[in-house]
């Protein structure tokens, strides 16, 4: 499995990204697809996470602002990211999980700043 990640880059406080991303191999049904983030010398956390049902979860500090959508056909997974902070600056991961094993993409740096 290789996931694809794109959409980061450099916004103001308040502005808003869309990061998408993209599996491509022996991709399973069932699978949970997620994002992920680092901020700068920090652990790596999670954002959000949704199941092939559609089923969502997401960190308290980013609820209300961020959205996590899936294209289950395209094998793609989005995350909306509105209203955004400084303190969302971090490189952001996309993960895909499912039975046979975990696959993390290359990272996308977001930045929020002025």
């Amino acid at each position: 499995v290789q996931l694809q990640a794109s959409g980061g880059g450099l916004v103001q406080p308040g502005g808003t990204l869309r990061l998408s991303c993209v599996a491509t191999g022996g991709v399973y049904r069932s699978n949970t697809m997620a994002w992920y983030r680092q901020p700068p010398g920090d652990q790596r956390e999670l954002v959000a996470s949704i199941a092939y049902s559609g089923t969502t979860t997401y960190a308290d500090s980013v609820k209300g602002r961020f959205t996590i959508s899936r294209d289950n056909t395209a094998k793609k997974v989005y995350l909306q990211m509105n209203s955004l902070k400084p303190e969302d600056t971090a490189v952001y991961y996309c993960n895909l999980n499912q039975y046979n094993g975990q696959w993390w993409g290359r990272g996308t740096q977001v930045t929020v700043s002025s």
